[in-house]
């Protein structure tokens, strides 16, 4: 029996005509919010102005503001019918490689959602917040802890905000040092991700390639051979994107200290160590974590996000500014302008950083436990694992030997013969009703696809994606080109033009000439 969808019975109608309305189902044709009829009318009764604007001189409006106006069952419909176009992590697993896309706790958003720590204020009084800052005293302690590390800043925003937080931390200790004028690069491994790069570059430095082994480290020969006394920082991933453990990680460390150059690690992919190992013991300087990957705190879509960075002995005095620092007589802010953050590189933004995702942080640790963190990395490579051995015998691992850790990579000469390229096997993942795992990333894997299953995914989901996975890879290799090369056919929209789309988006609705909105 079709494991993915259930096979019709010989009475059954197997013809779909095309509906007339567009809908399909449960699922709504909904337009474009500017489409609707709504322009002149609101929810909302607003009190009439107290004031006519005459203080404003000639920037008074004079004409329709140009914005549309829905009662509250229309907002909410149209809204919920947008959401059913949507994929999301409470429909299905979200295979995103080297996003960690895993179930959100809604304990967590419970605890997010307290008086006190969703409806605070970052200019209150600090006698007001001493349980906020509680909260962020507490969540530094157990960041340290988790990775053996002695300092850590909370206010990155995100993974770039903290690799950019990283490096100048390392700048500044050059600065202290004397010896930023002469080390101006950074290496970099040519599987590292993106942001890599462009943050040293961001920063100032010169950026040097390192390259890669055939099994997917980073070369420690080609490492040692572009390290000297201009070397100010080596950025490396581990595990690495490709789903590995850089196993030379202590020689790594070992030889970036002897040139004098510090090591900073992206710890995009903790989730796969956390509980595990602490790469404080690995010899990293600095490293940032994706609060809103490892523990859970949702992201995807534009934030919000949270990106920590701890940092070692010899970086700890040139965290930015602010830090909470507990005494006798409470919890309360270090500044920069304060004696206790006078080697301070600067502050990173305005205020402390991201409340919520502190709150909804501390709330996975804490419910985890040590050993439930453990768990989390032990689950999520054992589940990285068996989608790796259930799928070798169709599709072709990037790096066959030996394990992976919490992501498995998949590379195209499967494919080869087929006239299937990675893109349409992603686009008729859509039609059966999956999101497509990371798509041509890491780079230096041609053809990629990048599973990260996580640790909250059940083996019954598991099994349910795998299944899919090797129906479409049979049917692939059958010859069943049409099925992959128009996907998809059944999401609520069809293939875009993808070169069109990147070189002329459409950035801004335009109303139709003649129309009510145009007038």
């Amino acid at each position: 029996m079709n494991t993915v969808g259930r096979p019709t019975a010989p009475n059954q109608v197997q013809t779909k005509p095309a509906t007339l309305t567009g809908g399909r189902g449960l699922l709504q044709n909904e337009a474009l919010i500017f489409e609707g009829d709504g322009w002149g009318k609101t929810g909302v009764d607003l009190p009439e102005p107290k004031t006519d604007g005459a203080d404003l001189g000639d920037l008074v409006r004079k004409d329709p503001i140009g914005l549309p106006g829905l009662s509250e069952p229309e907002a909410m419909r149209h809204y919920v019918r947008l959401s059913q176009k949507n994929h999301a992590i409470d429909l299905a697993i979200y295979p995103l490689g080297s996003c960690t896309m895993k179930h959100n706790p809604r304990l967590n958003e419970k605890m997010a959602r307290l008086p006190g720590f969703s409806d605070i204020h970052p200019l209150q009084p600090i006698s007001t917040v001493q349980g906020a800052l509680e909260l962020m005293d507490t969540l530094a302690h157990w960041l340290k802890t988790l990775t053996g590390m002695p300092a850590v800043a909370l206010s990155p925003k995100a993974g770039a905000h903290g690799e950019l937080c990283g490096l100048m931390a390392i700048r500044a200790a050059h600065e202290a040092s004397g010896e930023h004028a002469k080390r101006r690069k950074v290496l970099v491994p040519t599987s590292a991700h993106g942001t890599n790069p462009a943050t040293a570059a961001f920063v100032g430095y010169t950026v040097v390639e390192v390259a890669q082994t055939e099994d997917g480290r980073v070369d420690v020969a080609d490492l040692a051979s572009k390290l000297g006394d201009d070397v100010a920082a080596i950025m490396v991933t581990n595990p690495n994107t490709c789903g590995l453990f850089e196993r030379d990680i202590l020689e790594i460390s070992r030889l970036t200290h002897e040139a004098g150059a510090y090591f900073y690690c992206d710890g995009a992919n903790f989730n796969a160590i956390v509980g595990r190992v602490r790469p404080g013991d690995l010899g990293v300087d600095a490293m940032h974590i994706n609060l809103h990957k490892t523990f859970s705190t949702p992201h995807g879509g534009g934030g919000p996000g949270a990106g920590p960075v701890v940092l070692s002995e010899a970086l700890a005095p040139f965290a930015p500014a602010p830090w909470v620092l507990h005494d006798d007589n409470g919890y309360r802010l270090i500044e920069r302008e304060e004696d206790e953050a006078e080697q301070a590189f600067g502050r990173l933004c305005a205020f402390q950083g991201q409340m919520g995702m502190y709150v909804r942080a501390l709330s996975y640790m804490m419910s985890h436990g040590s050993d439930g963190l453990r768990q989390v990395a032990e689950d999520a490579v054992l589940n990285a694992n068996y989608i790796k051995a259930r799928l070798q015998d169709l599709m072709s691992p990037a790096f066959p030997d030996g394990p992976c850790m919490h992501e498995a990579l998949f590379d195209d000469e499967w494919l080869k013969g087929t006239d299937i390229t990675t893109l349409d096997f992603a686009k008729a993942m859509i039609d059966e009703g999956f999101h497509p795992m990371t798509m041509y990333f890491p780079l230096v894997v041609h053809g990629a696809m990048l599973i990260e299953p996580t640790e909250t995914e059940s083996k019954a989901e598991l099994d349910r994606f795998i299944e899919a996975m090797r129906l479409l890879a049979q049917a692939a290799k059958a010859g069943d080109t049409d099925r992959f090369k128009g996907a998809p056919f059944h999401a609520p929209l069809r293939r875009l033009d993808e070169t069109r789309a990147a070189r002329s988006p459409v950035l801004r609705w335009t109303a139709p000439e003649g129309s009510n909105q145009a007038a």
